[in-house]
């Protein structure tokens, strides 16, 4: 949704635009019921929304493959879809305590910057997660988040850590991270719902210790580059049950932010294509309310 344009059934504009991160279809795609190329078109034509956030698993031997990426950018184009932004997954941890491995973990996600490039994405979000003491994991990740800063640098691309888990989805934590890093292209994804920071080993599902979604949101909105609006289950009245989106949305608001809010869809009540409208609707109603 284009800034400026009134959310259907209401004379409200929302403050931020709508897009679709293509994990809200995971399903979908690992059962190979859809394919990344189709992602853009299926954005666009199911759901009316023409801004998409990738996920490198679904193309993750791709990066470097110019055709590939020509195809996945004209599809894109042809469906009159902008890209966004690209998240990676399985490179390693920025914040590896172990130097050698934090080093080849940034090496690894230089071909996704130069694919976000290729795409005209112009971010990338990254994991800065680490094994050792806060304080061990915070200095790596400061290092690691800055040689990849510095290099994304050079091609205009943002990276940006999500809160997504551990250490990560403290807000204190991780907002003192990128006080650290210093860059201007280094910042956050403020996600909705990943506030896990610690979960049951042996039932990943169970949260063992939360952090406050509210007060996190409000530490990571000073750096963020982009919004994550998570949602697993809905009331009668089609509100998000997990998070009120109202009170979450007034943060992001109050703290300046006009960019993109992308919907991620990850409950298993309704199918994900009825998860994603459900959600759309819904961050469409409060926005129009904050706004």
């Amino acid at each position: 949704m284009i800034p400026g344009l009134a959310c259907q059934g209401t004379s409200k504009k929302l403050f931020f635009e709508i897009a679709l991160a293509e994990w809200s279809l995971h399903r979908t795609l690992r059962e190979g019921k859809l394919t990344n190329l189709d992602f853009a078109a299926t954005a666009k034509n199911e759901f009316g929304i023409n801004i998409i956030e990738y996920v490198n698993q679904f193309f993750k031997d791709k990066a470097e493959d110019a055709t590939y990426l020509n195809d996945l950018l004209q599809r894109s184009k042809d469906n009159g879809v902008r890209n966004h932004l690209i998240m990676i997954d399985g490179e390693g941890g920025l914040g590896d305590t172990d130097a050698a491995a934090r080093n080849k973990a940034v090496e690894n996600h230089f071909k996704w910057v130069n694919a976000a490039k290729h795409l005209e994405c112009v971010t990338i979000r990254v994991n800065a997660y680490g094994e050792g003491s806060a304080e061990d994991v915070s200095a790596a990740a400061i290092d690691g988040l800055g040689k990849l800063g510095e290099f994304a640098s050079k091609s205009g691309i943002n990276v940006i850590v999500e809160n997504h888990g551990g250490y990560s989805s403290d807000g204190a934590w991780l907002s003192n991270v990128m006080k650290q890093v210093g860059l201007p292209n280094v910042g956050t994804l403020p996600d909705f719902g990943n506030f896990c920071i610690e979960r049951k080993p042996d039932d990943h599902n169970v949260c063992l210790k939360e952090y406050d979604r509210y007060k996190g949101t409000q530490e990571l909105m000073p750096f963020a580059k982009g919004v994550s609006a998570k949602a697993h289950s809905f009331d009668d009245q089609g509100n998000v049950v997990e998070t009120d989106y109202n009170k979450i949305l007034t943060i992001v608001k109050d703290s300046g932010f006009r960019g993109i809010v992308g919907i991620e869809y990850e409950g298993d009540k309704l199918s994900e294509y009825d998860g994603i409208k459900a959600t759309k609707k819904a961050l469409e109603k409060a926005g129009a309310e904050v706004s």
